[in-house]
């Protein structure tokens, strides 16, 4: 067991290994990095109690999101017209908080305080891929910058279509206990050559599983044209920029008759629905004569006090999507009755949505059937699985102007490659000034748009059928694994 640190010097370290983490992730995919931010964490917590273990976690998380989701910043400032100093204490206080929910599955591991290695080489990635899927769901959930999307390039991937983005987190965790265990003065050998034996087979199964077909091409191929209009985020919004941008939706759908299905990405038509009926029935007619689907983000309502973001189906697609898990303070506002108005991020234009129905039924285009997520739902693994078990294929749109020229949009679209991987289905994701991209069933992209520049790609999709494990079970099965092993090691503690 490594000797006491000063509690200084090893907060800043948990500090650095935190903010060095986000490395691992897109846009910069430097994997490695992960299982050495990993490392220093688990070596830190060795041998301390709950309270040692969530403060060194608390200075690693805060790391964690301070760096990786600085992108809330430019929201903030850029389009809520908060001052950098408000701006940057708003971002701050969002990152202690993550660091906080970070913090406190991670504490448990001063239960193990006295554990020896084997134990310790369980139970700290354990506790990680439950930290995960507990940051998944808590307060409606923050399931960003997860370990495992780190590794979609890697040969571990093959595993995500059985178990998900939670295994690859394991996995990464795993290496990066052994790897501090390594570290101590008293090696066991045993332990050691063990570990290094389960990874090598964990690779060596990724590897076989990379290849196997989970799900299999039907119907004929599609013609799709995937539009990024790469409006301006703000000016959009302004009644004089309406009838423009109405014209410009009416001919760009004009010049793609010859497709089979036409795409625009969310709040592509800014104004409710209802406002532009007869406008939307005139491009229905028109479509459906020329056999033609389209989907358009926009919002929608069913009476004055409901209001929801919506994928809305005209021409030869049926039926309609309600956003189900909204962000707050970007879609709705916590604590509506106390915040709104106190600073302009509080009155962003969309931030006042309610969320769709929990079980809707998919978008059509003819017998093709298509699983719908709308921006940050594509982040929650669960959610796309249920409705990807049936589906032909997996869609998402989004709005990732927000973020500018920040990590997030690339972020963003590394979740999604993630999400057609576990799923095993194309996925084709259209936004308003990019990453617009075709995605294949294996996760790669296979087309895109540059960013910040409007555009059509034209593209084939084979629509797939058949279901991974994944999408039948979701995160269940490794999630009852990790309880499962944090179980065992206490029982086997307590008998001894």
């Amino acid at each position: 067991m490594p000797k006491r640190r000063s509690s200084f010097s090893s907060f800043l370290l948990a500090l650095f290994s935190g903010a060095l983490l986000p490395l691992a992730l897109a846009p910069f995919s430097w994997w490695p990095t992960a299982v050495f931010s990993i490392c220093a964490l688990c070596f830190l917590c060795r041998g301390r109690g709950m309270w040692g273990v969530f403060s060194l976690s608390l200075a690693f998380g805060f790391g964690l999101y301070g760096v990786g989701a600085s992108w809330i910043y430019v929201s903030i400032h850029d389009y809520g017209h908060a001052s950098i100093a408000l701006a940057s204490l708003l971002t701050g206080l969002f990152a202690l908080a993550m660091a906080i929910i970070f913090a406190l599955p991670l504490s448990l591991f001063g239960l193990f305080r006295n554990a020896p290695p084997q134990a310790v080489l369980f139970a700290f990635p354990a506790l990680w891929v439950l930290g995960e899927w507990f940051r998944g769901w808590f307060l409606t959930g923050f399931p960003w910058l997860n370990v495992g999307y780190g590794l979609i390039d890697t040969w571990l991937v093959g595993w995500a279509p059985l178990f998900g983005a939670l295994a690859l987190s394991g996995i990464a965790a795993f290496g990066g206990t052994l790897l501090s265990l390594i570290g101590e003065r008293k090696q066991h050998k045993s332990m050691v050559s063990t570990g290094l034996m389960i990874l090598a087979l964990l690779c060596a199964g990724g590897v076989y599983l990379e290849i196997k077909p989970w799900t299999y091409p039907t119907g004929k191929r599609l013609d799709v044209a995937l539009v990024q209009a790469d409006l301006p985020l703000l000016e959009k919004w302004n009644d004089e920029e309406l009838k423009r941008i109405l014209q410009n939706f009416k001919q760009e759908n004009e010049s793609l008759l010859d497709q089979d299905l036409i795409i625009w990405p969310e709040s592509a038509l800014p104004t409710l629905q209802s406002n532009i009926s007869g406008f939307l029935g005139d491009i229905d007619s028109n479509l459906k004569q020329h056999h033609v689907g389209l989907l358009t983000g926009i919002p929608s309502n069913t009476d004055t006090n409901h209001y929801y973001n919506s994928v809305i189906s005209l021409g030869r697609a049926s039926g309609t999507y309600q956003k189900r898990r909204l962000v707050p303070f970007g879609e709705y506002v916590p604590l509506e009755r106390w915040l709104r108005g106190t600073i302009g991020f509080f009155d962003l234009p969309m931030s006042a949505f309610s969320a769709g129905a929990a079980q809707q039924r998919p978008i059509r285009l003819g017998t093709v059937q298509i699983a719908t997520a709308i921006c940050y739902e594509i982040a929650y693994a669960d959610l796309l699985a249920r409705d990807a078990r049936d589906a032909n294929i997996l869609l998402t749109i989004s709005n990732d102007t927000w973020f500018g020229k920040s990590i997030g949009p690339h972020q963003h679209l590394q979740i999604a490659r993630m999400r057609a991987v576990e799923n095993a289905k194309p996925l084709l994701r259209v936004t308003n000034d990019g990453i617009t991209a075709i995605i294949s069933p294996r996760g790669k992209v296979l087309e895109e748009l540059p960013r910040f520049q409007s555009g059509v790609l034209k593209t084939k999709v084979t629509p797939y059928k058949g279901a991974s494990p994944f999408s039948q079970y979701g995160s269940r099965p490794i999630v009852g694994l990790c309880f499962a092993i944090l179980i065992v090691l206490r029982l086997f503690r307590r008998f001894r």
